[in-house]
C-alpha cells in the first residue's frame, strides 16, 4: 500500500538534507565511461528534472537510456490487451462477487467522496466494476493524488520522459523488464483474496494512508532515499502489511535480477538508468547491490 501512488506538488520540502540525492554516478570495474542512476516516481511532472543537480548533464552525457520496461511496448496493441484483460477479474464476475454488501457500501462512499460518484452509476460500474481489487486500489490512489493536486498532467510525467527524450535524441532504449513480466509481477502477483484484504485496508483506513502517502511524497521531492525506505518499512501489525514474500517478489527479487543485466548495458554504453526510487535504497537496494558488484557509486552534487 506504501508504494503506490502519492499527493500534492504543493508539499515539496524546500530544504534537503546533506545525504539527500536521486541522482547517482556509477563507474569502475570494468567501465570505460561512468554511467548513471535515477531514482523516479510516476507521477512527477517532467518540471522535477531540473530540481536534481547534474541530471540534464548526465542526459547529455550517457549514450542511452534504460529503464525498468521500454515503455513503447507497452503501446503495442498485443501488450494493451494482455495488460486490460490482467486488470479485470474472471469472465462473468464482478466486484459484488468478492465483496460484501457492507463492503460494497464503504468502498463506494470513498469514491463518492473523491469524484462524485461511485458504483451505483451504470457508467462508472461498467468501466470499473469488473476490475480487480487491485486495479481498483490502484485507480483510489491516482484518484487521491488528483484531489490533492490541482492542474495534474497525466501526459506530462517524470517517469517517462527520460526515454522520451532520448529517442528524440535519437539514443537507444533498452528495458531490464518484459511486459509479460511485468503483467505477472504487479497485476497476478497476489490471489484475488489477498488483493480485497489490500484494497479493503485502503478503504477502511484512508486518513491512515493518505498521511502516509503525503509523507512519501515529501520524502521523494526531498530527494531523501533513507527516509522513503523508512516510511516504506513501516508497519500496522496487521494483515495490511506487505509479506517478506510480497517485498521481494516486487522489490528485492527483481533488484537482484537487474544487477545480473546491467553490467553488460553499462559496458556496451554509458547509461542513464532510469527506475524507481523505492528500488534505490536499502541493503538489497540497486545502490547497494551495485557497490556489491564492485562498482563505485557516488551522489552527484
Amino acid at each position: 500500500m506504501k508504494k503506490i501512488m502519492m499527493i500534492a506538488l504543493l508539499m515539496v520540502v524546500a530544504i534537503t538534507g546533506a545525504k539527500a540525492q536521486l541522482l547517482y554516478k556509477i563507474s569502475g570495474k570494468d567501465l570505460k565511461q561512468p554511467s548513471y542512476i535515477v531514482g523516479t516516481y510516476h507521477l512527477a511532472p517532467v518540471s522535477f528534472v531540473d530540481s536534481i543537480p547534474g541530471l540534464r548533464a548526465a542526459m547529455t552525457e550517457t549514450q542511452q537510456v534504460c529503464g525498468e520496461l521500454d515503455m513503447s511496448d507497452m503501446m503495442s496493441p498485443d501488450n494493451i490487451q494482455k495488460m486490460m484483460k490482467a486488470m479485470m477479474l474472471p469472465e462473468g464476475k464482478t466486484l459484488k462477487d468478492y465483496l460484501t454488501v457492507e463492503e460494497m457500501d464503504k468502498l463506494n462512499q470513498l469514491m463518492k467522496s473523491l469524484i462524485g460518484m461511485d458504483l451505483t452509476n451504470p457508467i462508472l460500474e461498467q468501466q470499473m466494476g469488473k476490475m480487480t481489487p487491485s486495479a481498483i486500489n490502484t485507480q483510489l490512489a491516482v484518484l487521491m493524488y488528483m484531489k490533492h493536486t490541482p492542474g495534474f498532467d497525466p501526459t506530462n510525467l517524470f517517469d517517462g520522459y527520460f526515454q522520451k527524450a532520448a529517442k528524440e535524441a535519437n539514443k537507444p532504449v533498452v528495458g531490464l523488464e518484459t511486459m509479460d513480466f511485468q503483467i505477472k509481477t504487479l497485476y497476478q502477483g497476489k490471489s484475488l483474496e489477498r488483493q480485497k484484504t489490500m484494497l479493503m485496508c485502503m478503504v477502511n483506513n484512508t486518513a491512515y494512508h493518505e498521511q502516509n502517502l503525503i509523507a512519501l511524497t515529501r520524502a521523494f521531492f526531498a530527494k531523501d532515499l533513507a527516509k522513503m525506505w523508512e516510511i516504506t518499512k513501516e508497519k500496522e501489525n496487521n494483515s495490511c502489511d506487505s509479506t517478506p514474500e510480497e517485498d521481494a517478489q516486487l522489490i528485492d527479487n527483481r533488484n537482484i535480477d537487474w544487477l545480473t543485466k546491467l553490467p553488460a548495458i553499462m559496458a556496451d554504453k554509458s547509461t542513464l538508468i532510469a527506475v524507481g526510487a523505492g528500488h534505490l535504497p536499502g541493503d538489497k537496494g540497486v545502490l547497494s547491490l551495485l557497490r556489491q558488484a564492485g562498482y563505485t557509486v557516488e551522489a552527484v552534487k
